[in-house]
């Protein structure tokens, strides 16, 4: 008996040990994922920002005549003036096709979201969850071809113009947006306590004044978050839009007018520079204005969830 209790004794003594070794390899491996996680960021960061960063060191750009100047000819020789490299336009294009883009989507996202979660019927929400996932599984390239099929031609019949138009580029961004500021706004109602909606009703609020006065003011962070998400998604998209805005280096004089980003200025130019070159260089500076927008976004985000967890 003695002898049978003292190999138990022993075997639990190797469990633990094998246990307590199995977690350390599981610490171990998980620092040296969220290491490589880390060291793979900083290392793009760096060197997105010494390629931007040569523009203005090396080739002597003016920082604000490349913020504040229209005038794009990176090509251009000495004898015919020397090169420029205003990237207003470019800048100008994907603030107004970003903004313009979550302003139509973001009610839309509200409307949907309110709908799945507070009105439906079970059978609702079971067609619109798999409907608002499979938009956002569609690939860009298959929004931005529907658009030049379809968009551009409807837009060219009816509105004018060529069809090419900061309203195709608005219009196809609006609705690649959505998914992300529904998701989003589902789970932040989802997650807010039914003791609200319950008091609500206690008082004799109606369904309508229970969501406008009570849901929507208590879930307004992450519907703020969600927006956020929508217009970082709309900025950074590059191929959808480049294939319906005509990706003229103007500045647009109105929604008809074609218009060019700084994704699509980067993807059309990027293949036809020599690598050092002040026109490579500019490309560059144009994907660290992206990256520095995206750290923007980024703090935008954690404040307004801070200030939400505050209130």
């Amino acid at each position: 008996m003695g002898r049978t209790a003292v190999e138990t004794v022993v075997l639990l003594s190797n469990k633990e040990k094998n246990q307590k070794r199995k977690d350390q390899w599981g610490r171990r491996l998980t620092f040296l994922c969220a290491l490589t996680v880390i060291i793979l960021t900083l290392s793009i960061v760096i060197f997105i920002s010494s390629k931007g960063l040569s523009t203005f060191l090396v080739n002597g750009v003016s920082l604000k005549d490349f913020l504040f100047s229209t005038e794009w000819a990176p090509d251009r020789t000495v004898a015919d003036g020397g090169p420029r490299v205003g990237a207003l336009t470019f800048i100008f294009g994907s603030v107004v096709i970003s903004l313009l883009a979550v302003l139509i989507s973001a009610p839309l996202s509200f409307i949907t979201a309110i709908f799945m979660v507070e009105i439906a019927p079970g059978w609702g929400q079971r067609i619109l969850q798999p409907t608002i996932e499979l938009l956002s599984g569609i690939p860009s390239v298959v929004y931005g071809y529907i658009g030049l099929s379809v968009l551009v031609p409807f837009i060219r019949e009816y509105f004018g113009g060529l069809g090419f138009s900061l309203m195709a580029g608005v219009m196809v961004l609006s609705v690649m947006v959505i998914p992300t500021i529904v998701s989003m706004s589902v789970d932040s109602l989802r997650a807010l306590s039914p003791q609200l909606k319950e008091a609500a009703y206690a008082l004799g609020s109606t369904r309508w004044q229970t969501i406008r006065l009570v849901l929507l003011p208590a879930a307004k962070t992450g519907l703020f978050t969600g927006v956020i998400l929508g217009l970082a998604r709309a900025f950074g998209e590059a191929l959808a839009v480049q294939m319906v805005i005509g990706n003229t280096k103007q500045i647009p004089e109105s929604i008809l007018d074609q218009v060019t980003t700084l994704t699509s200025g980067i993807t059309m130019d990027m293949g036809y520079t020599v690598v050092g070159s002040l026109w490579n260089n500019t490309l560059w500076s144009m994907a660290m204005i992206l990256l520095l927008m995206s750290f923007f976004f980024i703090l935008l985000i954690r404040r307004i969830s801070k200030r939400g967890a505050n209130c």
